[in-house]
């Protein structure tokens, strides 16, 4: 299976589609000007943006400097990976606010042209135990002929989209059903979570133990004391291995026969 989606890949494509100006993209940096409802939603600055409404002024949104290559922390920005904040934050915007679209390709058709039904969903794939790692894939599956593409989000970003159906275009009815699809996604999701290294789960697993026993000699007669039970609980909820599927978001995708060559 590919790997999971390039970072820097995707927060250039998420910027540009919220209409933001990529100032420059050099490699592991990224310099965004942020527009004005990006700035409201990014940058905690709600009383900036009151008084500057207030006195009818239109305000400078700022520029935000992404940093994608851990070698390079110690240059001005904020550095940004899978499991930072700044990415929980924009991958929580996106779930509350664009969980769910429909879109077709844009065409420039003089004759009747059939648009193919794809769903498309982004899933972040969390491995939690002693270590933390996050994975995400955007897989694409045409819901006609069941062909799968992997890093979806590539394909999408070469051609226009638009929320409305373009003249001389109609939509094919699909064979294969949204939820349907959705467990063909996930099925091969697993497949690839199944042939990972699972090394880090019984890493987990051992530090589990041992934590478990230290706490229990620490109480020693005093096990059904409730802040033994407590801290038991804990330990649990923070060691013991776990794999979550995330949908970030998703939706149907109208597109030409050409996606599939």
């Amino acid at each position: 299976m590919e790997q999971q989606i390039d970072l820097s890949d995707f927060l250039i494509n998420y910027f540009e589609t919220k209409q933001c100006t990529i100032l420059s993209k050099n490699e592991g940096q990224i310099l965004i000007q942020l527009n004005e409802e990006m700035d409201r939603e990014l940058m905690n600055r709600p009383f900036y943006w009151h008084y500057i409404k207030k006195m009818g002024r239109e305000g400078e949104p700022q520029k935000l400097r992404l940093i994608t290559d851990k070698e390079k922390t110690n240059e001005p920005g904020e550095w940004i990976h899978f499991g930072s904040p700044r990415l929980h934050q924009i991958m929580n915007k996106l779930i509350e606010k664009e969980r769910y679209t429909r879109l077709f390709e844009k065409v420039q058709a003089s004759e009747n042209t059939p648009l193919y039904p794809w769903l498309v969903i982004n899933i972040k794939i969390s491995y939690q135990g002693a270590r933390h790692k996050d994975e995400v894939f955007s897989v694409g599956l045409q819901l006609l002929h069941g062909h799968m593409a992997l890093n979806m989000m590539d394909s999408l970003e070469k051609i226009a989209l638009e929320r409305s159906i373009s003249d001389y275009c109609y939509t094919l009815s699909p064979m294969i059903n949204p939820k349907s699809g959705f467990i063909r996604i996930q099925n091969l999701l697993l497949q690839h979570v199944q042939k990972q290294d699972n090394s880090w789960a019984a890493e987990s697993i051992k530090q589990l133990e041992t934590d478990k026993a230290t706490l229990k000699h620490f109480y020693e007669n005093e096990l059904d004391h409730p802040k033994y039970l407590e801290e038991l609980e804990a330990l649990e909820k923070r060691f013991k291995p776990k794999v979550i599927f995330q949908v970030i978001n998703g939706g149907i995708f109208y597109l030409t026969k050409a996606m599939m060559d």
